[in-house]
């Protein structure tokens, strides 16, 4: 049996911070639903009052708090989800919290099991609400300014990403889709680092190869030709 995984993206609450670079977490998550031909979001107040969507062994979740607050609504959200699990599921359960990665390029996917917040206030506040309990975390790249002065970087997080960098940062899914968790253990690792085994979530949605091709339409991602 697949290991039960709340899957948990932070970033800024819709519809005036949707596709912001700062909310590249939640447009992968909405990338990974489609992929996984999981139903659309809806709120549900069991779970932190975030957007949920459930379709098979795995339940993605959408903070509806600001960045910096996420905690709270997180560590709520963990909570229903144990809540709803036997004792035995509820033992091998994982949570697994997508977010933007600054620094890192556009796109890029990294994966690791805990370490410090980094300076992301996001994650910052999911540690200290969870009480310090170790979480995966799945960091999309967004880049960074040229500046390094603050008012800077917070211009550039909050701004609006255009057509192309949506479509680099949900070609990030693929990765995602081939990630082992149970593979991690303690260890920081890049995706891909557990190969293509039980607990990835390759095989349980569209294929890679359907994803990266633009031409092919069961490409989520595929852009429309008359646009």
């Amino acid at each position: 049996m697949p290991r039960p995984l709340l899957i948990a993206s932070l970033g800024n609450p819709p519809p005036s911070y949707t596709n912001t670079l700062h909310s590249a977490g939640h447009t992968l998550l909405s990338a990974l639903r489609e992929a996984l031909g999981y139903p659309p979001f809806a709120r549900d107040r069991s779970l932190g009052n975030g957007l949920v969507s459930r379709g098979g062994d795995f339940t993605l979740w959408q903070s509806p708090s600001l960045m910096n607050v996420s905690g709270k609504a997180v560590a709520g959200a963990w909570k229903g989800f144990l809540r709803d699990l036997s004792p035995d599921d509820r033992a091998g359960a994982r949570l697994v919290v997508v977010h933007d990665e600054l620094e890192s390029p556009l796109g890029k996917i990294k994966v690791k099991k805990g370490g410090s917040p980094r300076g992301h206030n996001g994650i910052k506040s999911c540690s200290g609400s969870l009480g310090g309990m170790e979480f995966w975390r799945v960091g999309v790249g967004i880049g960074r300014p040229e500046s390094r002065e603050s008012g800077d970087v917070a211009a550039y997080v909050m701004r609006k990403m255009t057509a192309g960098e949506v479509m680099r940062v949900k070609g990030g899914v693929e990765e995602v889709l081939r990630v082992d968790y149970d593979a991690l253990a303690g260890d920081n690792c890049v995706a891909g680092c557990g190969g293509l085994r039980s607990q990835s979530l390759l095989g349980r949605g569209r294929s890679p190869q359907s994803l990266s091709d633009p031409n092919n339409r069961q490409n989520p991602f595929r852009r429309n030709r008359r646009q």
